[in-house]
């Protein structure tokens, strides 16, 4: 039935004069071949194959050392295809030479009528030509693919020959994108962010032999793959006048159960859920959380003592939140929310559990204790909250690389024997205050002839230390003093300015006490949110949302800079966190409804 078809198509096609029984005419001399990589000379650079069937192979080729090589599988056909632009009302002759049983080759496009020719040529390499046209047309699809159930066919030295789009007075394709980084999300997404190209109105993402993702963002986040697989990805800009050359590859490997972004979405919003406590703002049953957070850390586990390193978590008292629920139904909303995609982690320490490990002891205790918690309550990780005094460098300590403090050493420790415990799916969060990060640009420790305060910059060495192990960072952009900025001046929270000069802090990295031999490293954009109070009554240096959108588009789109100039731009920045979702409620939501408006979030 198929092969009865294939041959009256080919009929029907000889009778309109598409098929071609001789070479094509001599090109006139304004003419140009626009066939990007036509001999698949460079593999297949600018070409999409359907069900992942065609490859470049050495043999056999009809010219130079390559030719394309598609096997058709199952219902899939092998189609092999770019998109070229043209001349708006011009004649293009598309040619090439296969090998194979029912080799196809032809073009099609908006305001052109589709063409086609084929062949059956199992023994030598036969030329197939066509031609096309288009009062209105400005890009083709060429394409070649085989027939269902047939062996493989080859196919080499493709060209398109016709008047040259890019003339005087005509567009041009935009610029190759730079900047391509790519992070796995979970175990079967990848997070992709690259730098906008100027006059670009849309992109397209290439993987391996997948058909091209469009996306009109310089991000994008590409789903449906495989747990534990290694994946190569290129990128190409789009405008009226075609795609531009696609970037540079980068690659990235999904994770196996939970992935490098602890399986969060592309941008996440992150929340502290008053659990132990009210704090005036009213308690928060967990069933009743919205949809729209994505973390929530249980506030707080604390400590029996400063030193013990024994944790403890509890529900709020009966006295304080009358409307707690039991320890029963709060573990079944916690699995409800799971269920729900949402993660559930216990934070520790707070501004009042004061939390230091001297000792290995207290080490393994810390390690104990946590775990107990996690297990009872079924959570998918930890946050790391330490405030106050629960970190500081002893007197020598100088290189955040190489800490020789107990209490920062034992603390990495204790994280990584939980991480190893729990696997890869382990959520690992930290809410430093500036104070302990930032302030390390111009502070470290007790300096090289002591007399500054211990506490500057003493989580460094702690991020730094488990930056793989890390799914997110969110420093505390609020209940701060002015802070110095990579442009070395002071900037002040309650801004957009704020967030934007100290993310990009952590986006970029910077000398450490100001030493340039001691460079903190930038963290990945995947890895960083932003962190707020949810209104004015939840701490100082409250953010209007006009501001917070400011700032997310000067990071993600390098618009609404204002005056500090960031480091680069990066759309993959995972999103936002703030004190607190019983705030957020207190206040009417107004943070979390910023938060989804701005993505396109429903709730």
């Amino acid at each position: 039935m198929r092969r009865t078809r294939s041959l009256l198509t080919a009929a029907v096609l000889a009778a309109a004069g598409f098929l071609a029984a001789g070479p094509p005419a001599a090109a006139a001399a304004a003419d140009a071949d626009l066939v990007r990589n036509g001999g698949f000379e460079a593999g297949l650079d600018g070409w999409s194959c359907s069900g992942g069937g065609g490859a470049a192979v050495t043999a056999p080729v009809h010219g130079g050392s390559s030719a394309l090589k598609a096997t058709p599988a199952g219902q899939d056909n092998a189609r092999c295809s770019q998109s070229v632009t043209v001349k708006p009302d011009s004649t293009y002759t598309l040619g090439a030479w296969v090998q194979g049983a029912y080799v196809y080759l032809g073009a099609s496009g908006t305001g052109t009528t589709d063409v086609s020719a084929w062949t059956q040529s199992p023994g030598a390499f036969k030329q197939l030509t066509t031609s096309c046209t288009g009062p209105s047309t400005t890009s083709v699809t060429v394409y070649t693919h085989g027939w269902y159930g047939q062996p493989a066919h080859v196919t080499d030295d493709v060209t398109l020959v016709g008047p040259d789009p890019g003339g005087p007075g005509q567009p041009q394709p935009p610029a190759a994108p730079t900047g391509l980084t790519a992070s796995a999300v979970s175990s079967s997404s990848v997070l992709l962010s690259w730098t906008a190209v100027p006059g670009a109105t849309s992109y397209t993402v290439h993987r391996d032999g997948a058909a091209p993702l469009p996306v009109t963002t310089a991000s994008a986040t590409v789903t449906g793959l495989a747990a534990s697989t290694a994946y190569t990805f290129r990128v190409g800009a789009v405008n009226a006048a075609g795609e531009s050359p696609l970037s540079a590859p980068v690659s990235a490997t999904t994770g196996s159960g939970g992935g490098g972004g602890g399986g969060l979405p592309a941008h996440a919003l992150v929340g502290y859920l008053h659990t132990s406590f009210a704090n005036g703002s009213g308690y928060v049953r967990m069933a009743d959380v919205p949809a729209s957070w994505d973390v929530i850390n249980l506030a707080f586990g604390e400590p029996t003592s400063v030193t013990s390193g024994d944790i403890r978590f509890r529900l709020c008292p009966v006295t304080e939140c009358p409307n707690v629920e039991s320890p029963a139904e709060f573990k079944a909303a916690v699995k409800a929310k799971q269920a729900a995609g949402k993660k559930v982690l216990i934070s520790i320490g707070g501004q009042n559990g004061q939390v230091q490990l001297p000792t290995a002891a207290a080490r393994d205790t810390f390690v104990s204790s946590v775990g107990k918690i996690i297990d009872e309550y079924g959570l998918d990780g930890l946050d790391i909250d330490f405030e106050g005094h629960s970190l500081s460098l002893a007197t020598g300590d100088t290189d955040f690389r190489a800490p020789t403090t107990p209490g920062i050493v034992n603390l990495i420790s204790a994280v990584k024997s939980l991480k190893a415990r729990y696997g890869p799916g382990f959520v690992l969060t930290m809410a430093p205050e500036t104070f302990f990060v930032q302030l390390g640009y111009q502070f470290y420790g007790s300096g090289p002839w002591g007399g500054q305060d211990p506490r500057a910059g003493a989580y460094l060495p702690v991020i730094h230390a488990l930056r793989d192990d890390l799914t997110l960072l969110h420093v505390q952009d609020y209940n701060s003093g002015p802070i110095m900025g990579l442009d070395n001046q002071y900037h002040s929270m309650g801004g957009a300015d704020f967030h934007i000069a100290m993310t990009d802090m952590l986006l970029t990295g910077f000398p450490v006490a100001g030493n340039t031999a001691r460079v903190f490293p930038g963290l990945r954009p995947d890895q960083v949110a932003i962190g707020l109070p949810a209104t004015t009554n939840a701490g100082n240096g409250h953010t209007s949302p006009a501001e917070v959108t400011k700032a997310l588009n000067c990071l993600t789109k390098k618009t609404d800079c204002g005056t500090y100039q960031t480091h680069g731009t990066w759309p993959g920045l995972r999103g936002l966190m703030t004190w607190s979702i019983n705030w957020d409620r207190f206040g009417g939501g107004e943070f979390s409804r910023n938060f989804d408006a701005y993505y396109g979030r429903t709730a």
